[in-house]
């Protein structure tokens, strides 16, 4: 099946409104773990033990280490610029060059959107107040992110000085669209964990993050403008940030960890498993 850029510019604005609908629907609707409030705990001193701890948490993680490993092996004989070579000749999901370049822009805005949309739905305190100061903050850490993703795409592009696929520059490899829409969707999922929301919603959501994510990176490739194993280094560079961030800096509890919690309220008792992944 071909998907025409206006394809997805023409669903941008239903997808986008699904997600401020979340805002109205799930901001304040729930608590953090120990009644905390997302961003609450947000610090730029964590220790060097939660920073380290988050670090190889990070490099562990299979969105890390399994882009890296396919691009490693895309270095076996000349199988990297074969791929690109076929799918910018072929363009078998977009349809054409252009369609799959502007394709992946709009695919970074929706991203981008999905992020903001996450973080402005967790809970964060119940009186404007509360709210702003703890946004503020969440904010902050996951801006961080979002801007050493930016500056070490380009450091590393200045540095590997790779030929784009069809020449026109020489700032290819890392892919910076790849790194950025892995920094929003790991984020994205992150905040997802904390909203009160059924396990089978959550993992959709999840998986949909995760698609716009690889449909931005084979779009680059197939726009002709990287190969797959800049955009791999990129996805892996993206997420590794982004969950070391989070994980390190927003004081939350250890993803890899789970708690209970027990809401009692006049019409229902209910007990709630988190877990953040």
């Amino acid at each position: 099946m071909v998907l025409k850029a206006h394809h997805i510019k023409n669903s941008r604005l239903p997808a986008l409104a699904m997600l401020l609908a979340a805002v109205h629907l799930l901001g304040g609707c729930s608590t953090l773990p120990k009644g905390r409030e997302w961003g609450q705990d947000a610090t730029f001193r964590p220790g060097w033990q939660a920073v380290r701890e988050s670090a190889v948490r990070a490099a562990k993680s299979p969105y890390t280490w399994a882009p890296l490993a396919g691009a490693a092996l895309l270095q076996i004989g000349d199988w990297d610029s074969e791929v690109a070579s076929w799918a910018s000749e072929n363009t078998p999901v977009f349809g054409s060059q252009q369609s799959a370049r502007d394709a992946s822009g709009i695919l970074k805005d929706i991203s981008a959107a999905a992020w903001l949309v996450t973080a402005l739905a967790t809970p964060s305190g119940d009186t404007s107040r509360e709210w702003l100061a703890a946004k503020g903050k969440g904010l902050a850490v996951d801006a961080t992110a979002i801007l050493l993703t930016g500056g070490l795409t380009s450091a590393v592009k200045n540095w590997s000085d790779r030929t784009r696929p069809d020449g026109s520059g020489n700032d290819s490899f890392p892919s910076g669209h790849s790194s950025s829409v892995a920094t929003f969707a790991t984020l994205a999922a992150r905040n997802t964990q904390y909203l009160d929301l059924g396990v089978n919603y959550r993992r959709t959501l999840d998986f949909g993050f995760g698609a716009i994510a690889a449909g931005t990176a084979w779009a680059r490739v197939e726009g002709g403008v990287h190969y797959p194993s800049d955009v791999l280094v990129g996805m892996a560079l993206g997420h590794f940030v982004a969950a070391f961030i989070n994980d390190a800096f927003m004081g939350l509890d250890d993803p890899s960890a789970g708690s209970v919690a027990l809401a009692v309220s006049p019409q229902s008792v209910s007990i709630r498993f988190w877990r953040v992944f």
